[in-house]
């Protein structure tokens, strides 16, 4: 099955193909960064089902970081929508809240990053949780 989604402006869209691999909230403080504060709610979905239906995204990789992951976002409006992660080979983190039909991540598996967790970030009871990320 397809899905699809978009940045807030519409000026990127984007497809995959298939069922995530891993749904997840993510604690930690750059995702911190990028929400403005809440938990990110994120899917990995297998990149060779993923493209790009219009434009390109602006991206972003520190230089300080031994193993840095790539952010993908809209130049226009700011909108985060991928991250690539070096130990997800042949994966892509989507950003649950760019899908048009949101409905279909239907809840995380698991926290990550709980050691960065605030207060007043909720956690669903009865999932896994990990200080940092699963082993």
């Amino acid at each position: 099955m397809s899905h699809a989604g978009h940045c807030y402006c519409g000026a990127l869209r984007y497809e995959f193909d298939g069922d995530a691999l891993m749904k997840a909230q993510c604690h930690c403080r750059e995702c911190q960064y990028i929400t403005g504060g809440g938990v990110l709610n994120f899917m990995v979905v297998p990149s060779a089902g993923f493209r790009w239906t219009q434009g390109s995204p602006k991206t972003f990789t520190r230089s300080d970081l031994e193993s840095p992951v790539t952010r993908g976002f809209c130049e226009n409006c700011g909108t985060h929508i991928t991250t690539e992660v070096p130990a997800l080979d042949g994966a892509i983190v989507l950003k649950v809240g760019t899908l048009d039909d949101p409905s279909i991540y239907g809840g995380p598996d698991m926290a990550i990053f709980t050691c960065d967790k605030q207060d007043y970030h909720l956690v669903p009871d009865g999932i896994p949780t990990f200080d940092k990320g699963p082993a």
